[in-house]
């Protein structure tokens, strides 16, 4: 069944053209290692909770926009080998990211149900 990788960060909203351009170059790595399909979102309607959220769990910033990244496999185990493969690349241990990747979320997730 499918593997899927989530990411969320808080995106400077100056930087929305640089992260675009990050997450094509890393689209264009990832390639290689057989993703099925990568996603990226910038937030337009993400309320702030009072106890929990996305904005509070990257410690979002006033000039800062939540994004979401999804990368669907075919399964975690060509998920583990691609990822593995991955960071080794040159390529990938060059990228400066446009943001404060200390405050980044991200976890493995398996598909338990799928409605079209």
């Amino acid at each position: 069944m499918t593997y899927y990788d989530f990411a969320v960060t808080a995106v400077p909203a100056a930087n929305r053209e640089a992260y675009v351009e990050h997450a094509k170059e890393f689209a264009t790595i990832a390639a290689a290692f057989g993703p099925l399909a990568i996603k990226e979102c910038w937030g337009t309607d993400v309320p702030e909770g009072k106890i929990t959220s996305f904005p509070l769990a990257v410690q979002c910033k006033e000039d800062e926009i939540v994004c979401v990244s999804m990368i669907a496999w075919e399964s975690k185990a060509a998920r583990d080998a691609a990822w593995g493969k991955m960071m080794e690349d040159p390529r990938m241990q060059s990228m400066a990211p446009p943001f404060d990747g200390s405050r980044m979320i991200f976890g493995g997730f398996e598909e338990i149900f799928s409605a079209q």
